[in-house]
């Protein structure tokens, strides 16, 4: 029993190294942690539970034969962040540079089903080198397994992507159908075709960093959610994103005990917006006051920064914030913009995470740019989304709800709950100044005349009572008391149902 038993330790221990000594220290050379490191610094201490570390690959070509080594290149199994259920994949570099085989995927399909079974979040971190070319055929069909699965996922579990090195052909479609993609800062990239295949067909010199690096996907593409400066720091921020995330579809909200008076006042507010109506101010300031604790987790901080999106809580319980950006563009609606935020209102609709929408839109963006980029088309993305969302979804005008942006930034119109504004909220088309140049247009040779005419449009306009007359605004509420207001209303609707028209799925302008 005793010779049995020794044998087990020792191919644990075989398997464990990987790629070996020499390799393991290379990747340490590079400054990133192995698959194995990785996974003891993302769960708790001592949960995570491995599969499959024996299994190897079956190809005999190229030599192939002769070349194996427990785990295949990838870890897998299942352990816990902060006493919940989480299951992971960790590619591993050293061993065949973490390429993909038909074993290899076999392993990424297991962890894929049982935490779809099993129905609690999976998360994959990548660093690898695409398929294994010695396998050809039976690579490209392991990837397709586990792209179906990513898509049968989709909506059901949450599904969380770290790129930590490499992610390169194949390999970049499975995180790009999963919820979140974050990268690690001067050692991660990722793209479809490497920097020498772009050189042989288009003629581009570019490095791997300028074509797919995570400053390209965190401020360009809108590929990632979000960049980290090392190994560490990229798994420490998945455990905190993981707290705000509900385990599935169908699980209720997670809920941690906040010291937070839900009834704070805060009179700071009732000065947070400028008297000059053109004067920006950081509307990060409103959520971080309104919010538990002012504990914010904020995604794609660096792209489409005209509007916030990201993860907090209200009373101990997980909401999404939507917010308009003053401080840049004036936090007008391009089509980077309403991307970004449908796609954000989309995954808080599936996993039944409410919705407070803070609302400062002078309209959208205008110029041939734009149009020629599809905003039409883009902006009814966020549009869709906000219309299609059937979760507790509160609304907060602090200033310029102008035109269409209006209606689109989860009106009342549009199936919104609870919607608030505070007494400086202009609702209109326009501003007062194109309104008045539109409608008075015979009158514009007469400055004084102008001048009167539009400051008749803002004592029309350009607060919220209009609105509120006819029942568009539910309350015109006092700054100071925006975190209560906003608490009881989402205390409110926590039992909120509404029946969707049956359908196969929409058909959501992509």
């Amino acid at each position: 029993m005793k010779e049995i038993l020794a044998e087990l330790e020792t191919r644990r221990e075989t398997a464990r190294l990987g790629g070996g000594e020499r390799r393991i220290e290379a990747q340490h050379n590079r400054g990133k942690l192995t698959a194995r490191e990785r996974i003891e610094i993302l769960l708790d201490e001592g949960s995570f539970e491995e599969f499959d570390m024996f299994k190897k690959h079956r190809c005999t070509d190229f030599g192939m034969d002769e070349q194996h080594i427990p785990g295949d290149g990838v870890v897998t199994g299942w352990g816990t962040v902060n006493g919940r259920t989480i299951y992971v994949f960790s590619k591993d570099f050293t061993v065949f540079g973490g390429s993909l085989s038909e074993t290899h995927a076999e392993k990424m399909i297991k962890i894929q089903d049982m935490a779809l079974r099993n129905r609690a979040p999976i998360i994959g971190l990548f660093d690898a080198g695409g398929a294994r070319i010695q396998e050809g055929v039976a690579a490209l069909g392991g990837y397709g397994e586990v792209f179906t699965r990513n898509v049968l996922a989709s909506g059901v579990i949450p599904q969380i992507s770290l790129i930590m090195g490499p992610c390169a052909g194949g390999d970049v479609y499975s995180p790009a159908m999963t919820d979140f993609i974050f990268m690690v800062r001067d050692t991660s990239y990722m793209f479809v075709t490497g920097p020498d295949v772009v050189k042989t067909v288009t003629n581009e010199t570019v490095t791997a960093e300028q074509l797919g690096g995570a400053s390209i996907h965190t401020t360009k593409s809108s590929i990632a959610d979000g960049a980290f400066d090392n190994d560490v720091e990229a798994l420490q921020e998945m455990r905190r994103l993981i707290d705000f995330l509900p385990a599935n579809n169908q699980a209720d909200l997670p809920e941690i005990s906040s010291q937070d008076d839900v009834d704070r006042l805060d009179d700071s507010l009732d000065t947070l917006i400028p008297d000059n109506p053109n004067k920006p101010y950081d509307m990060k300031e409103l959520i971080q006051k309104t919010v538990d604790e002012g504990d914010f987790y904020e995604l794609q901080p660096s792209f489409a920064a005209n509007i916030i999106t990201g993860f907090a809580r209200m009373e101990g319980r997980t909401v999404g914030i939507v917010a308009n950006q003053p401080m840049v563009l004036a936090g007008v609606l391009d089509s980077d913009a309403s991307r970004k935020a449908a796609r954000f209102v989309r995954f808080c609709d599936c996993f039944n995470i409410p919705i407070v929408t803070f609302v400062d839109v002078p309209g959208f963006l205008p110029g041939t740019a734009q149009e020629y980029g599809g905003l039409i088309k883009h902006g009814a993305k966020l549009l869709f989304a906000f219309t299609e969302a059937t979760v507790p979804k509160v609304t907060v005008i602090t200033r310029k709800a102008y035109g269409g942006a209006y209606d689109v930034m989860s009106s009342k119109h549009i199936r919104g709950d609870i919607n608030y504004a505070w007494p400086t909220a202009e609702i209109a088309v326009m501003g007062a100044k194109g309104a008045t140049e539109i409608l008075y247009r015979s009158e514009l040779g007469d400055p004084q005349k102008i001048a009167k005419r539009t400051k008749d449009y803002e004592d029309r306009f350009a607060n919220p009572f209009v609105a509120a007359e006819r029942g568009y605004i539910d309350e015109v509420i006092m700054p100071h008391s925006t975190r209560k207001r906003v608490s009881r209303a989402l205390a409110l609707l926590r039992s909120k149902e509404e029946e969707m028209p049956w359908k196969k799925h929409d058909n959501i302008p992509l």
